[in-house]
């Protein structure tokens, strides 16, 4: 049951509120056991931190830049910021978790790391976090994302990874993941499953917020230096909801900054690849956890199709569906026609090609611009660059 002191909720181990949780098969339970003894053990130390920093700084590329976006602020009659995560190595905030999780699978004895990738950006990650520590990598990835993200498989490749198609289901995410969680019961003696985002069974969703967490310390500490004062909002684009909450937990407990988590619309609510989980799930239980999912008539999971392969997992990570559900985030949402309005406008203004994803919190400030006040200064996490869609943005633009 659920504690309260003084009016604070206080969480039981792996919930947040009614979401989260260990709904595995038995097999799984020593391995969870084991990566969280060993995360609770080797992450506090001064030797984990020292390791962990140098390669986010020397390998990675941070801190990231905190661009202020002039141009773009005088079309949206705002002060907007870009948390520029797209400098990070790789090209997307991914690698921060990946590089974490590969220096504490090699502390625990791990050889192999294996993961799932729909946009290839965490598969991208996990190979050269993977290649850092000699670890032999292995990813799943499902054949649609394949297609669509082609240039981010041939990077994996060239670096090294096995690639494995995934064509059960629709082949999209949901079904990586499901192929890497059997994959890892068969094997986790020797084998570490890197999880890509803040889902799955505890401890995943609270190991990739912890790491991902760089991105809102920085934003911290640029923001007070840049204007003296906190954010008025932040807004991160999100399906699992790493880099959301990547950015958003160092500023939880500041209840005047608000946090806006932008969802996939797709072409309409009503459409089928509907992404927009906040708005058409409901809670259920998908690979090891409780949390808002997107569902059918009969409960079963209906996977989204959206042009943004990183916004297709149907489930929203535990952590971020008690925020949405309590109010703290706002689940919001923007729909296909908007967001490559808005790829074209950051392009135009900023000289900037973002991801598809990323391409999401910027449309939804140009269609809500009247809920930000020209006196306020808002944060975009700009978690990617749009290299692996351009075939689609082309597309979409000027045809085949």
């Amino acid at each position: 049951m659920e504690l309260r002191s003084e009016g604070v909720l206080v969480l039981r181990k792996g919930r947040f509120g009614k979401y989260g949780g260990q709904y595995v098969n038995e097999i799984l339970m020593p391995a969870l056991i084991e990566l969280e003894e060993a995360f609770n053990r080797y992450y506090p130390t001064p030797e984990f931190q020292g390791e962990f920093q140098s390669l986010l700084r020397d390998y990675g590329g941070r801190p990231t830049p905190l661009y202020y976006a002039k141009n773009f602020s005088e079309l949206v009659g705002c002060k907007v910021y870009l948390k520029r995560e797209d400098l990070l190595c790789g090209g997307s905030h991914k690698l921060n978790n990946a590089l974490g999780q590969a220096l504490l699978a090699k502390k625990m004895g791990k050889t192999r790391l294996i993961t799932e990738t729909a946009a290839g950006q965490h598969g991208l990650a996990t190979v050269m976090a993977g290649n850092i520590f000699g670890l032999e990598t292995e990813i799943f990835m499902g054949v649609k994302d394949m297609e669509r993200q082609a240039s981010n498989v041939k990077r994996m490749k060239l670096l090294g990874a096995k690639i494995t198609p995934v064509k059960s289901g629709a082949g999209v995410l949901k079904d990586a993941v499901s192929d890497t969680l059997r994959e890892w019961a068969a094997c986790s003696q020797t084998t570490h499953y890197l999880m890509g985002s803040t889902v799955g069974p505890h401890p995943f969703p609270t190991i990739v917020a912890t790491f991902q967490s760089v991105i809102g310390i920085e934003i911290k500490q640029q923001i007070l230096k840049k204007e003296g004062r906190l954010p008025d909002a932040i807004l991160a684009c999100g399906s699992g909801g790493s880099n959301a909450l990547g950015a958003f937990k160092p500023f939880i407990g500041n209840k005047d900054v608000k946090l806006y988590f932008v969802e996939g619309g797709g072409e309409s609510l009503g459409a089928d690849n509907s992404a927009a989980a906040f708005q058409l799930g409901k809670p259920g239980v998908l690979h090891g956890a409780l949390m808002q999912v997107l569902q059918d008539e009969h409960g079963q999971i209906k996977p989204s199709k959206t042009r943004a392969a990183g916004l297709n997992y149907p489930g929203r990570g535990p952590e971020i569906s008690y925020l949405c559900e309590t109010g703290r985030v706002n689940a919001c949402y923007t729909f296909d026609k908007e967001v490559f309005e808005a790829v074209k406008v950051m392009c135009r203004t900023e000289g900037l090609i973002p991801a598809l994803e990323t391409a999401h919190v910027i449309a939804y400030l140009l269609s809500h611009r009247e809920e930000f006040g020209r006196g306020e200064v808002v944060i975009l996490n700009y978690s990617g660059r749009g290299d692996k869609d351009l075939k689609a943005i082309m597309r979409y633009f000027y045809g085949p």
